[in-house]
């Protein structure tokens, strides 16, 4: 099992490169690995990245977008957050329509695609099975996101998080970052907007197959949450 020191590590660049090599939680490095050797028929060409999946996007964003994990398919076959699955459609296509990305598909990590002002990160690195990391594999997980929000804090200024995992893993992350969080924690909810101290936080409905096929979630609603987190975050002339 390999665990690596976060701490040590001095730059986002460090710690995106450090992720990649991270063996900490063995059912999810059998499971990733598996998944990247038997592959979908689909992809059955392909070569699967199969590894622990970085955040992506600038190293000076102002603006973070929390998910929950690769998908087994999606970036554990491409290497990059939310690219080449429906979920990462919906998402890209939201982000682009808004003016924060430059393209509104996400099929590589070589397409091209880059995002404004924003940072995509997970409170989990590895594909889980069935989609659902356990407590413990989310805890062994969380110093990666801690570090990771630690770069980023001079200049992030809002976050929306996808999801009420996300959301549960992301608030212990930032109170012991030292946002004020209050207590009570503020619940998860579409739409839901919190103030901590200069960090807003935003809630929005997983962009999951089964949200945006049900229509419990549709393309306007995610424009909507990112349009005022945009807002939030500075950057302006988004969604106009």
């Amino acid at each position: 099992m390999r665990v690596v020191p976060q701490r040590r590590l001095r730059s986002l660049a460090e710690l995106d490169e450090a992720v990649t090599t991270c063996r900490a939680c063995p059912r999810l490095v059998e499971w990733r690995e598996r998944v990247a050797r038997e592959k979908r028929a689909a992809f059955a060409d392909e070569t699967y990245w199969g590894r622990p999946v970085p955040g992506f996007g600038p190293h000076d964003a102002s603006l973070g977008i929390v998910g929950l994990a690769p998908a087994a398919h999606g970036a554990n076959r491409t290497g990059r957050m939310f690219t080449g699955d429906r979920s990462g459609d919906v998402l890209y296509q939201a982000l682009y329509d808004v003016g924060l990305a430059s393209q509104p598909t996400a099929v590589s990590i070589g397409d091209g695609l880059t995002l404004r002002g924003t940072r995509i990160m997970s409170p989990v690195r590895c594909a889980p099975p069935q989609n659902k990391p356990t407590p413990g594999e989310r805890d062994r997980c969380r110093p990666w996101l801690a570090r990771e929000l630690e770069f980023l804090r001079p200049t992030l200024r809002a976050i929306v998080v996808l999801g009420a995992f996300g959301w549960q893993a992301l608030l212990p992350v930032l109170a012991d970052a030292g946002w004020p969080v209050p207590k009570p924690r503020p619940s998860f909810g579409h739409g839901a907007h919190v103030l901590l101290g200069d960090l807003h936080l935003f809630g929005c409905f997983h962009v999951s197959q089964r949200n945006t096929q049900t229509g419990k979630l549709t393309p306007a609603m995610v424009r909507e949450v990112l349009v005022d987190a945009a807002a939030a975050a500075g950057l302006r002339d988004c969604g106009t």
